[in-house]
């Protein structure tokens, strides 16, 4: 059985989904997965914002997912944008209330796109379990 066959969203709950992260953690990667398997999901730009709960305004989430990655696999993926290290930390700091408030964190340094969507989707199965246990 196929990821997307084994975790259909009829089968896990809850189905609206936020999405933030630093610059390069795999947020936009995340989203379209989501989306394709039939999950609202949507980046936010909480490291970007001087609004702490940012992510819990407008169309309130379910589900809270973290993505994280360290400074040298963000430069990777984006060498074109002087993601230096006092700038990520600036991001972490904006990010610090919803990291505290994350249903899932994934630390993306060394997954592919397709190990990210795995690590959560086992949180949202992790998740369901709880709710209905």
């Amino acid at each position: 059985m196929g990821l997307e066959e084994s975790a259909s969203p009829a089968a896990l709950r809850p189905l609206r989904i936020k999405i933030v992260g630093i610059c390069g953690s795999g947020k936009t990667t995340l989203a379209q997965r989501l989306k394709a398997l039939g999950y609202q999901a949507w980046q936010v730009s909480q490291e970007h914002s001087g609004v702490p709960d940012l992510w819990r305004r407008r169309n309130p989430a379910d589900v809270l997912v973290y993505l994280d990655a360290s400074g040298p696999v963000v430069r990777a993926r984006y060498p074109h944008l002087d993601l230096h290290d006092a700038y990520l930390e600036e991001q972490r700091r904006r990010l610090a209330h919803a990291r505290a408030h994350a249903d899932c964190y994934v630390l993306t340094d060394g997954l592919t796109p397709d190990e990210v969507l795995a690590q959560v989707l086992a949180c949202l199965r992790g998740l369901e379990r709880k709710a209905t246990s």
